[in-house]
């Protein structure tokens, strides 16, 4: 078993370096033989968000963008001949829903088995149809499912996947969100306010889910609205591999957009070579809205990385950038585990303050939310490495140490 867990994180570790050392080659190539893509450093583009499947196919004839974009991912055979006899396992098996199939089907070829044949429909009044099309009996089963925007329709087909595996006789059940709507709703900040955050844990547990692999939570204390066990990753490792495989100056600062992330961009700063740490003080005025104030720490001269776990609005992010650059920062980087861009995101993201926008592809994004300074990691290594291990009762937290 150890040995195992070994092999998965070294086979981890070196698909994640693969993943950065080959991305600006990969960009070049997209300019080069696909010049549909609007965004250059764009790795996935709108064809791949497919609303409906049916079994295992989209809808509507073949895809047309297939030659843009390729997983970077080993293939099955690879990765089964890898695997010792007793850990090629029959009971484990992925499903995805219409959220983000392209990173469900990469966690799949990663870990070497086959996507699981499901029907997803809606009826002409809008009601979700879901059907598992193979046995499930007695398997560990993972459903993987963003619930970013639609963000209820996503999560009731959640809700309805669930339900199809437990009627179905699953011996588990584990839902893999790597984006969690609603996580931000998880106090009252004004009187008679409801904790949305609470509720889909509760909604998700009454389902009938046993386990919960979710990614970059935006606040740690969430994590005990459930009552169910929660395996809490991070997309920092994807960034920071990244980041060192990029030329840049090592006279880095790492910046916290607010007061609230300071304990996340302190860990950040930490595995960056200790890098020294500012925070953007802000007073926010409403929802979706804030307003800068002032600069703790210097940025003078230096290439500032600004962690955040999403942007949403990018109107923190954007207008904390405008502080650094003057307070003299040379450049400006943004980094994020979640990109829901929300209008107007893009237009404030594409004026040029940022040198580079670096999030992962926990939420698939549309053609039209890419632009040139935008690069998309895939954490779809991170996230097999999880399942792997929760399937074989390993120790997730061996993953990031």
């Amino acid at each position: 078993m150890a040995a195992t867990a070994a092999a998965s994180r070294s086979s981890s570790l070196l698909l994640s370096r693969r993943h950065g050392a080959s991305l600006s080659s990969s960009s070049s190539a997209s300019r080069a033989g696909a010049s549909r893509l609007r965004a250059p450093r764009c790795v996935l583009g709108t064809a791949e968000q497919l609303r409906v499947v049916e079994a295992g196919k989209p809808v509507g004839g073949a895809d047309p963008w297939a030659a843009a974009w390729t997983p970077k991912t080993p293939a099955q055979e690879a990765r089964l001949a890898a695997l010792p006899q007793e850990a090629r396992d029959s009971r484990l098996k992925i499903f995805s829903g219409t959220a983000n199939r392209p990173l469900a089907q990469e966690i799949a070829s990663y870990l070497g088995v086959d996507l699981g044949k499901i029907l997803i429909k809606r009826f002409a009044d809008g009601e979700i149809y879901v059907q598992l099309q193979e046995s499930v009996r007695g398997c560990d089963v993972f459903l993987v499912q963003p619930t970013c925007s639609p963000v209820n329709e996503n999560l009731m087909e959640l809700f309805i996947m669930i339900d199809a595996c437990r009627r179905a006789s699953a011996r588990s059940i584990t839902v893999v969100i790597p984006y969690f709507g609603y996580a931000r709703a998880d106090r009252k900040a004004q009187g008679r306010e409801a904790i949305t955050a609470k509720l889909a844990a509760n909604l998700l547990t009454e389902a009938g889910s046993d386990r919960v692999i979710v990614c970059d939570m935006h606040s740690a204390q969430a994590l005990g609205y459930f009552d169910i066990p929660v395996d809490h990753i991070y997309g920092q490792p994807v960034i920071l591999d990244y980041l060192a495989s990029k030329t840049i100056s090592k006279d880095l600062v790492v910046v916290s957009p607010d007061v609230g992330g300071v304990v996340r961009a302190r860990a950040f700063a930490k595995k960056l070579s200790d890098a020294p740490l500012a925070i953007v003080d802000k007073r926010r005025q409403g929802h979706n809205l804030s307003e800068v104030m002032h600069l703790i720490g210097d940025v003078k001269g230096k290439v500032a990385i600004m962690v955040d776990d999403m942007i949403d609005t990018a109107g923190t992010i954007t207008s904390g950038a405008a502080l650094l650059k003057q307070e003299g920062a040379e450049a400006v980087y943004a980094c994020c585990t979640h990109a829901v861009l929300s209008p107007p995101a893009i237009e404030r993201l594409s004026g040029g303050i940022f040198e580079e926008v670096i999030v992962t592809n926990s939420i698939l994004l549309p053609e039209d939310k890419c632009f040139p300074q935008l690069t998309v990691l895939s954490m779809a290594n991170l996230v097999a490495e999880t399942i792997w291990h929760v399937h074989r009762d390993g120790s997730v937290s061996s993953i990031f140490q």
